[in-house]
């Protein structure tokens, strides 16, 4: 989808699911576990891709759905950390290589460490600001470290080298509806979206959201 995307692709939503339970998914993505990406299925990575797409009750309860316990925060970054280190090894040779922070990024957004995430996508920034895609992921580590005006100021600067970017136009809406209350700008957001992708795969999602807001008493004003 976007050229500058993390190593692996977004995953989509399981197909054949009804709308009723696609609809409540894709609004969750962004509180459960939206590391990055589209529609925030669990951004890159698959572990949270699956507590987003039918875990999250299992999650809940301190248990996965196989009766595996749900690794800690001190556990994930652990992992997180094993990973990295040879990804960070690499950067003490060439620790101006945009791609290569991009990636340590997306590992500790990928096990939830956004704070630590959101320091390497900003150094992402400062080589390659017109990384569309890396400035949503990192609008994404922002809204989960607890800066929302944060995570919509990147939005909106990724949209200034971007304007119809899907991540970003669609993460705008979903911050500024869940991080802001502001259901008017998240109509606005959604409805740019499908203007600029009259074809989306998951417009019924997004039109189900601008429905949903519009109902909201702020959108009536």
């Amino acid at each position: 989808m976007d050229s500058h995307s993390t190593p692996d692709a977004a995953p989509q939503p399981a197909f054949g699911m009804t709308a009723k339970r696609v609809y409540p998914i894709a609004v969750a993505a962004l509180i459960i576990g939206l590391a990055t990406g589209y529609f925030w299925l669990g951004g890159r990575n698959q572990t949270s891709a699956g507590l987003s797409r039918g875990a999250a009750p299992a999650a809940s309860r301190g248990i996965m759905p196989a009766g595996h316990p749900v690794p800690t925060m001190e556990q994930m970054k652990a992992m997180a950390d094993v990973k990295a280190a040879p990804l960070l090894e690499a950067l003490k040779k060439k620790p101006k290589d945009a791609k290569l922070l991009a990636q340590v990024a997306a590992l500790y957004a990928g096990t939830h460490q956004f704070s630590t995430a959101a320091t390497y996508y900003k150094k992402t920034m400062e080589i390659d600001p017109k990384n569309a895609t890396a400035r949503t992921e990192l609008a994404s580590s922002l809204y989960y470290s607890g800066d929302v005006d944060g995570a919509l100021s990147q939005l909106e600067q990724a949209l200034k080298y971007q304007p119809t970017d899907v991540n970003a136009l669609f993460n705008l809406g979903m911050i500024r509806y869940k991080g802001k209350d502001d259901a008017p700008g998240a109509i606005a957001a959604w409805q740019q979206l499908l203007k600029a992708h009259p074809d989306l795969d998951r417009k019924p999602i997004v039109e189900r959201l601008i429905a949903e807001a519009k109902q909201n008493p702020a959108a009536k004003k």
